[in-house]
């Protein structure tokens, strides 16, 4: 199955720093482009970070640029947004997308379910 899996999210105080994972399944991600989302309820979806040219450009929104970074580990088909110095309004359901997967001449917008962080003060 085609699909993307977030997880690692949770319940952090101000300051604090957590880890999310996306996993991809039925494809390798790594070598796609891909963007991280997040939506607090009752905002707009925001663009968080947006990954192109194979992981040789990472663009971040200002609100976590200096704070949040980017990682990967293709043995296990992941990337990992890490979250440093965590504020409560990064408090959101956090996504991981890639939107252009290609299968052979079929082409999708894939999306995760997303993932829970809640930041308090």
């Amino acid at each position: 199955q085609v699909q993307l899996v977030e997880s690692g999210g949770g319940l952090v105080q101000s300051g604090e720093s957590l880890t999310i994972s996306c996993a991809a399944s039925g494809f390798t991600l790594s070598n796609y482009d891909m963007n991280w989302y997040r939506q607090a309820p009752g905002k707009e979806r925001e663009l968080v970070a947006r990954i192109t040219d194979y992981y040789s450009t990472i663009h971040f929104v200002d609100s976590v640029k200096g704070r949040f970074t980017i990682s990967r580990d293709n043995a296990k088909n992941a990337v990992y947004l890490q979250m440093n110095s965590l504020k409560p309004e990064d408090t959101a359901s956090y996504y991981c997308n890639v939107p252009n997967l290609r299968n052979g001449f079929l082409f999708r917008d894939l999306w995760g379910q997303g993932t829970q962080v809640s930041v308090s003060s």
